[in-house]
């Protein structure tokens, strides 16, 4: 039996190539009525409906309130079909977003609540809209370690967060990306003075709010008025929030959970790739398994693991050679990798 630390992916990878994964793989039909039935009553488009559209629409299923929940059904379906004879999971952790899923995942949550919670964060995030989000990277895709380039990046947020009516900060350290959050002033002096790079960046995301910002402190207010430290228990797992914090089973203040969840998580920088040398340092898995949708978070998770010196791994092509050799990431989204963790979807 592997050991592996499971890691819940966030916005963004829910994708045109993602729809119908809850189809395809969701194996609890009850779970996934449920799931349609609180949208419903809510006079939201159901899952089944959105994941079962004939065409894929940006306009229709990034939106925070589609989105979240999407990904949120599709990553507990995953969670839930991995083989435990052969996998062993020792701990979760996620990114933005995938915390969320990761409460639900390691059981500080039930799925019912996991949902109520993304569902309800999604939504407060989409009527709001506050501000938006954009990625650059710090790495080369050589994928080497860079770190004043980072800083000199780092430097140039600080020093534009600084001029007049100018908001802009790091939302999330992701692996060899930076993920910059702000208001449209700060948003646009970033794409206007740093050079473009690898063909695609400084890459604006569609209907992506300043998360992790302060700018969000409203939609944290509200989110604690609608959402109660009741329905947070003691996990059953091991989790890695995004401060590389650890929440253990038996060991957790659960009104401290709630208030990390819907305060720091929302309004504060995310720092995945600390969640990520934190998950390989302390537990020492064999596989870190990325479950679906999309397949974009297995490079920030490599990225992270680089950045922490993991079994000696220096860069892009030491990750390859080892990739290789004996697989340590696993994604999800992959069908070929997937086959390798589970026994076989239900449906």
């Amino acid at each position: 039996m592997k050991t592996a630390v499971v890691i819940c992916p966030g916005r963004g990878t829910y994708t045109k190539t993602e729809l119908g994964y809850v189809k395809r793989h969701f194996g609890d039909p009850a779970l996934l009525a449920a799931f349609d039935g609180a949208r419903a009553a809510l006079g939201q488009e159901t899952l089944s409906a959105l994941d079962g559209a004939a065409t894929y629409s940006v306009a229709r299923h990034t939106r925070g309130d589609n989105a979240s929940a999407l990904i949120y059904a599709a990553t507990l379906g995953d969670f839930r079909a991995l083989d435990r004879q052969t996998v062993e999971v020792v701990a979760v952790t996620g990114n933005s977003m995938g915390w969320y899923s990761a409460l639900a995942c390691g059981g500080a949550l039930t799925a019912e609540a996991g949902f109520e919670v993304v569902n309800t964060m999604g939504t407060l995030m989409q009527e709001a809209l506050i501000g938006g989000q954009l990625v650059h990277p710090h790495m080369g895709e050589d994928w080497l370690p860079a770190p004043a380039r980072k800083a000199g990046l780092l430097a140039k947020v600080a020093e534009i967060d600084a001029r007049p009516d100018h908001v802009l900060g790091l939302s999330i350290d992701l692996g060899g990306m930076l993920v910059l959050a702000g208001n449209d002033a700060g948003l646009k002096a970033w794409e206007a003075e740093i050079p473009p790079e690898q063909g695609r960046f400084p890459l604006r995301l569609a209907n992506h709010a300043a998360f992790h910002t302060a700018l969000q402190a409203p939609v944290a207010e509200r989110g604690r008025a609608r959402l109660s430290p009741t329905i947070f228990g003691q996990p059953g797992l091991p989790m890695i929030d995004g401060r590389g914090a650890i929440w253990w089973p038996g060991a957790t203040d659960t009104q401290a959970l709630w208030d990390y969840t819907l305060g720091h998580q929302v309004t504060e920088t995310y720092d995945f790739t600390q969640a990520i040398r934190i998950a390989a340092r302390e537990f020492a898995p064999d596989l870190f398994i990325v479950t679906g949708p999309g397949t974009t978070l297995g490079g920030a998770v490599a990225q992270g693991l680089i950045l922490a010196d993991w079994r000696g791994m220096g860069c892009k092509t030491d990750f390859q050679t080892r990739q290789q050799m004996a697989p340590l990431l696993v994604s999800m989204g992959m069908e070929e990798q997937r086959a390798s963790v589970t026994k076989g979807d239900a449906r």
